[in-house]
């Protein structure tokens, strides 16, 4: 299939853009490539400190046989259902390693931190940076440098980025994603989010809403409905870094314990000996287009547009909305899930999932196909869903199986992708209309403006927003107080929108990837904190969001917007943001942190 003309330019417009910064990446990740094995090249009390914890065949296998050595950095915790499950990923792993002459060692842990847990509290201020303490935590897990391969354990909303992050600064290793699934269906999305709506208007108390929520999250596995983590997912497979089809299969039955196992066997098929396919150049430009088309053609979370660029700066890829922006308008919306849809990921994943997606789109040329994976056989290989009949195998999916969830590409949901960039005198923000009504993509309303969300839910609580109106909740950006999720909005927004009000949120801040029913013009850059727009903002001041044109403006005169003076951050604000859950650790972060569009990143 040709490649379409979209695809073909943002690709070429990354690829010159980026080149400087590719060169220098694959000049050091051939340098380091090329050196010798660890366990050859360090001295000998380094090897045996860096061997002396695991069985003395094993270490007999990597000194005197030079037997391949895995690198396992695993994100188990059981605060996370999600992750629960890895615990036990660490003893199958090594168990089929040495079934294949090979060794594998814990190389390290990193935090994990669940956002449904800190939702709406100080906690979630730390999510985000989260992700580059998840980076680095790779990198010291890594640096020892006495591994021939590494597999990285994860799922959640900043593990998968900052493990990912993290390992492309170790890019000559070759390197597998590993998964856990997701829980089985509990209560349904749609009905968990009618709950708290009812919550939110004081029509259900809290025993109610906690039998509702404790229905939904039931079990171990990852959440059901297809916010970031699941997003992580979805671009994983189209990046050619899973085993194929290993996205969603849940866990705890006898398939996802022998894909764990394929993991292994996957990965030893990518050392030096055989196939070369080593994460910093699997992870090109065309692999980050990919996983781009999949997020637009599943309407997939918004967090991404911050942390995929975060992901291609450390391949040495300069990535910005723009190029999501064009892809959007070329890729079409061929999913339906959850807050996209009424499905959840499990019945996604029987309607076809994510080979059935990743086939629509290299067929329709909205992806490249002569793209490096982990697999041999390329990225078609994940066009396929495993099964087990005896030993593993993959099958092709065929046609949709719900036509309601999953469409070709012919027949699409929408004939563009499921993201919006917004421009205009605010600044640069973006929006998910594949979750929005289309009679609210566009709002026009005077503005109510909020320091924080607290302050939005004491005015909602106290009756005050009864009216057509733009919410603009500032100083929420990274710089501020490290730009949380502000997903305990949505159920009074919605309120208010059920009830026949226009209302729209903007804000420098993130929404969750399980957000999406009120308008939200997001990551509004540069953020408040930085000296943006949105610090101009005063209550009353007119303001048009406008989907359909990408245009985000503060109807005021020019001259007189022009000549307004920039609010300050409240003291009292700066105070919180500082101190408290260990926020005061966190302040060099909150200093270097780049813009939105950049990445958010701390380290550059």
């Amino acid at each position: 299939m040709t490649l379409h003309p979209a695809v073909r330019a943002v690709t070429e417009r990354i690829r010159e853009r980026s080149a400087p910064h590719r060169n220098a990446y694959l000049q050091r990740l051939d340098a380091a490539a090329a050196r010798d094995r660890g366990a050859d090249r360090m001295g000998c009390a380094n090897v045996a400190h860096a061997f002396a914890g695991i069985p003395a065949d094993d270490r007999f296998k990597v000194v005197a046989e030079r037997a391949p050595n895995i690198a396992i950095v695993n994100s188990y915790n059981d605060m996370l259902s999600a992750h629960q499950p890895l615990g036990r990923y660490p003893d199958l792993i090594k168990d089929e390693a040495r079934k294949l002459g090979a060794t594998a060692q814990v190389a390290g842990g990193v935090p994990a931190m669940c956002d449904g847990v800190t939702q709406g509290t100080a906690g979630m201020e730390l999510s985000l940076f989260s992700r580059d303490v998840i980076a680095m935590s790779t990198a010291v897990s890594l640096s020892h440098d006495v591994f021939d391969a590494a597999l990285m354990l994860g799922i959640c909303d900043k593990i998968v980025p900052g493990l990912l992050i993290g390992a492309l600064h170790f890019g000559h290793l070759p390197t597998v994603f590993v998964p856990a699934g997701p829980m089985p269906s509990g209560l349904s999305n749609n009905e968990k989010a009618k709950v708290r709506e009812k919550a939110a208007q004081g029509l259900v108390g809290r025993e109610a809403l906690l039998e509702a929520e404790q229905a939904a999250y039931h079990a171990p596995g990852t959440c059901t409905f297809y916010g970031t983590a699941n997003s992580n997912q979805m671009l994983l497979e189209a990046m050619g870094l899973h085993v194929p089809g290993t996205a969603f299969v849940n866990p705890g039955n006898e398939l996802r314990e022998e894909l764990t196992r394929e993991a292994v066997r996957t990965v030893l098929g990518i050392t030096k000996t055989r196939r070369f396919a080593p994460i910093g150049q699997v992870v090109d430009e065309r692999a980050i287009v990919n996983a781009m088309s999949a997020l637009l053609a599943t309407g997939g979370s918004t967090n991404h547009l911050i942390h995929w660029v975060a992901v291609a700066r450390s391949a040495g890829l300069v990535i910005d909305w723009d190029d999501f922006a064009q892809l959007s308008a070329a890729v079409p919306l061929l999913a339906r899930v959850y807050p996209n849809g009424s499905a959840d990921v499990n019945q996604f994943q029987s309607a076809g999932g994510p080979g059935f997606i990743i086939r629509e789109l290299l067929d329709a040329g909205l992806m490249h196909g002569d793209v490096l994976t982990v697999r041999e056989e390329g990225i078609r290989a994940y066009t396929k869903e495993p099964a087990l009949a005896g030993k593993l195998g993959w099958a092709d999916i065929g046609p949709s199986r719900d036509t309601t969830i999953v469409r070709p590409a012919s027949e699409p949901f929408s004939a563009t992708g499921g993201l919006k960039l917004l421009t205009g005198n605010l600044g640069r923000s973006v929006i998910k209309v594949s979750a929005v009504p289309e009679d609210r993509h566009v709002v026009e309303a005077p503005a109510r403006v909020f320091n924080s969300q607290d302050e939005l839910l004491r005015a909602f609580n106290g009756g005050e927003l009864e009216r057509d109106m733009v919410c603009v909740v500032r100083w929420q950006g990274p710089q501020a107080n490290g730009m949380p999720e502000l997903h305990k909005l949505t159920p009074p927004l919605a309120v208010l929108q059920g009830k026949g009000f226009k209302v729209a949120l903007v804000t420098d801040g993130r929404m969750s990837g399980a957000s999406g029913k009120v308008p939200a013009a997001i990551h509004v850059s540069p953020e408040a904190a930085a000296g943006g727009p949105l610090a101009k903002v005063r209550d009353g001041d007119l303001v048009r969001l406008d989907a359909p044109a990408g245009t985000l403006q503060v109807l005021v005169p020019d001259a007189e917007w022009a000549a307004r003076e920039n609010a300050s951050m409240p003291g009292t604000l700066k105070d919180t943001n500082g101190f408290g859950v260990g926020r005061e650790l966190f302040a060099s972060f909150r200093r270097n942190a780049l813009a939105a569009e950049e990445g958010a990143c701390t380290w550059l």
